[in-house]
C-alpha cells in the first residue's frame, strides 16, 4: 500500500517552508523513521522521516520548492528497492558491505543568520572505514560547533574541505566510496586509538572532544569503560594527573595521530621570550564583531544600584533542601530568583523589553530572557523562552541544562537566537562591579556581581550585610534614564522582599 509523506504541521507564525535537502532518491529503500528530507522555514529546519518501510516512490517536491503545512511531498511504496543505486544486501558478520557508488558528505543547512562555517576537526582520515551515523567532522560556525555524521557505511574515500577551510551551507566536503571495509565485531562506536600498552582502545565522542579541549593524548590513557573504552571521566583524570616526561621510544612505536587543537596556549617559562600566534576562532571573532557593533551603533549607558542579599539568602537556606526534593533535584539558586524578578520588572516597563528595528520600536508581548554562559570557546547566550510561564524550578533546571550543554558544545543555533533581555553574572568569577555590553537588538542587559559583606547604615545603626552591586546597561535611544533606574529599583525591591515576586506587587 502506498503511503503519503507529508510536510509537518507548521506553527501559526510560519506560513510555508522550502525543501532544503532530500536524503533519499526515488527507487531507494527506506526504513521507518529514517530521515528523508529537511524542510527549512524562516525559523528552524524541520526533519521529515519515513512513515513506513518500503521504497521512495514519486517525489512531488524537489529541492528548492516551497511547501505548505501538511502538504504531500512524496510517496513510500512497498518493496525492497535499492540503496544508492545498488541492490540491498545483508552485511556479513565481519564485513560492512557498501555500494560501489560514491555518497557525498554535505555540510549541514545553516540558518539565515549564519553565512558560512569552518572545518574544525576531521575525526577520520582518507581510507578509513566509517559506519552510518558515526561522527566524521566538526564544523565551527560563529554560534555553535556542528557535528556531521556519516550518511552510510563505507570508506572515507576523499576529503574535499581540509581543516581550517571555509565552507558554505550544504557544500560537499567529502565522499564515502565503495568497497568493503573490514570492521571488528561488534562495531566500535568511535575510531580506536592506541593506549599506553600499545593495544587499540576505543574512545567515546565526548571523551575525544574533551581530550582536544584539554590537550590530552588519548594514546596515554587506559580506558576504564566497557571493553576498555576511554570515557570522559578517564580524560578528566588524565588531565588532572601530572604529565610524565615524553618517551622518544614510545613515540616511535605509536601511530601518527591527527593534530589536536587545544584551546589553551602553553609557552615555556624560565626567562624564555617566546611568542606564539594562533588564529582566532570564528566564535571569538563573532563575539568581537558583536561587541564592537554594540558600542558603535547604540547610545549605551549604565546605571548602578546595590541590593541587600540577606533576605534571599535566608529564604534559600530555609527552603533549599525542601525545594530540591520537591522539584526532582532542581537546585534553588540566585539566578532563578533574579530571572523571575527581571521578568516581572519587564512586564511593568515594556520599553525595557522592546527593541529598535530601523525607525520603528518593536514592543514584545513576551519575555524571552537570555542567560550568558561562559564556555572554553567563548561566551554564548542561550535563551529561556516565555519566562513568565515558568516557575523558579523550571528556570533553574533550564539554566543548568544550558550550562552543561554549552560546556560540551551541544547547544543548537535556535537555542541562542532571539531573546528580549539578557542577564549576565560576573559575580561567579569574582567581579565586584562591571558595565555589561548590550546584546543587540535588545535594549538592556542586567549585570549581577559578587556578594560581599559591607557595613551598611540600617535605622541609624551600622550592620554588616551581604551586598551585591547591580548594573543595568541600556540603549538611551529607546530608554530614558528615569525608566532604566526605576526598572533596576523594581528588581532590587523584589530581591530584598521576595514575597513581592509571588504577589506581583
Amino acid at each position: 500500500m502506498t503511503t503519503e509523506i507529508k510536510a509537518p504541521t507548521f506553527p501559526e507564525s510560519v506560513q510555508d517552508g522550502v525543501i532544503a535537502t532530500w536524503h533519499k532518491k526515488p527507487g531507494e529503500a527506506v526504513s521507518r523513521d529514517e530521515l528523508l528530507v529537511d524542510i527549512e522555514t524562516d525559523k528552524v529546519v524541520l526533519e521529515v522521516v519515513a512513515p513506513a518501510d518500503g521504497v521512495l516512490g514519486e517525489v512531488l517536491k524537489a529541492e528548492g520548492d516551497t511547501v505548505l503545512s501538511n502538504e504531500v511531498i512524496a510517496y513510500v511504496q512497498p518493496g525492497e528497492g535499492v540503496s544508492n543505486g545498488a541492490p540491498v544486501v545483508a552485511a556479513a558478520p565481519q564485513t560492512a558491505a557498501v555500494s560501489a557508488e560514491v555518497t557525498d558528505i554535505k555540510a549541514p543547512t545553516f540558518p539565515e543568520s549564519v553565512q558560512d562555517g569552518v572545518v574544525a576537526t576531521w575525526h577520520k582520515a582518507e581510507g578509513e572505514a566509517v559506519s552510518r551515523d558515526e561522527l566524521l567532522v566538526d564544523i565551527e560556525t560563529d554560534k555553535v560547533v556542528l557535528e556531521v555524521v556519516a550518511p552510510t557505511d563505507g570508506v572515507l574515500s576523499k576529503v574535499m574541505a581540509a581543516e581550517g577551510e571555509t565552507i558554505a551551507s550544504n557544500q560537499v566536503i567529502g565522499q564515502i566510496g565503495g568497497g568493503a571495509a573490514t570492521v571488528s565485531a561488534p562495531a566500535a562506536e568511535s575510531a580506536p586509538v592506541a593506549n599506553a600498552s600499545g593495544e587499540a582502545a576505543p574512545a567515546s565522542p565526548a571523551a575525544r572532544k574533551l581530550a582536544e579541549e584539554k590537550g590530552v593524548d588519548l594514546s596515554s590513557i587506559a580506558g576504564t569503560g566497557k571493553d576498555g573504552r576511554i570515557t570522559k571521566e578517564d580524560v578528566v583524570n588524565a588531565a588532572a594527573a601530572p604529565k610524565p616526561a615524553a618517551s622518544t621510544a614510545a613515540e616511535s612505536k605509536a601511530p601518527a595521530a591527527p593534530a589536536v587543537k587545544a584551546p589553551t596556549v602553553e609557552l615555556p617559562g624560565s626567562g624564555d621570550r617566546i611568542e606564539k600566534r594562533v588564529p582566532m576562532t570564528r566564535l571569538r571573532k563573532r563575539i568581537a564583531e558583536r561587541l564592537l557593533n554594540a558600542t558603535s551603533n547604540t547610545a549605551m549607558l549604565t546605571t548602578f544600584n546595590e541590593v541587600n542579599m540577606k533576605p534571599l539568602m535566608d529564604l534559600r537556606k530555609q527552603y533549599k533542601d525542601t525545594f530540591e526534593k520537591t522539584h526532582d533535584g532542581a537546585r534553588l539558586g540566585f539566578m532563578g530568583m533574579f530571572t523571575k524578578a527581571a521578568c516581572e520588572a519587564l512586564k511593568r516597563f515594556p520599553q525595557v523589553n522592546a527593541s529598535i528595528d530601523g525607525d520603528d520600536i518593536v514592543y514584545h508581548g513576551y519575555q524571552d530572557v537570555g542567560v550568558a554562559v561562559s564556555t572554553p570557546n567563548g561566551l554564548v547566550v542561550p535563551v529561556l523562552r516565555d519566562v513568565d510561564d515558568m516557575n523558579i524550578a523550571q528556570i533553574e533546571s533550564g539554566i543548568r541544562d544550558y550550562g552543561l550543554r554549552a560546556r560540551d558544545g551541544k547547544l543548537g543555533i535556535e537555542e541562542m537566537t532571539g531573546g528580549t533581555f539578557t542577564i549576565t553574572n560576573g559575580g561567579v568569577f569574582g567581579s565586584l562591579l562591571s558595565t555589561p555590553i548590550l546584546n543587540p537588538p535588545q535594549s538592556a542587559i542586567l549585570g549581577m556581581h559578587k556578594i560581599q559583606d559591607r557595613p551598611m547604615a540600617v535605622d541609624g545603626k551600622v550592620e554588616i550585610l551581604p551586598m551585591m552591586y547591580l548594573a543595568l546597561s541600556y540603549d538611551h535611544r529607546i530608554l530614558d534614564g528615569k525608566d532604566a533606574v526605576q526598572f533596576l529599583v523594581a528588581i532590587k525591591e523584589m530581591i530584598e522582599d521576595p514575597a513581592r515576586i509571588l504577589l506581583q506587587v
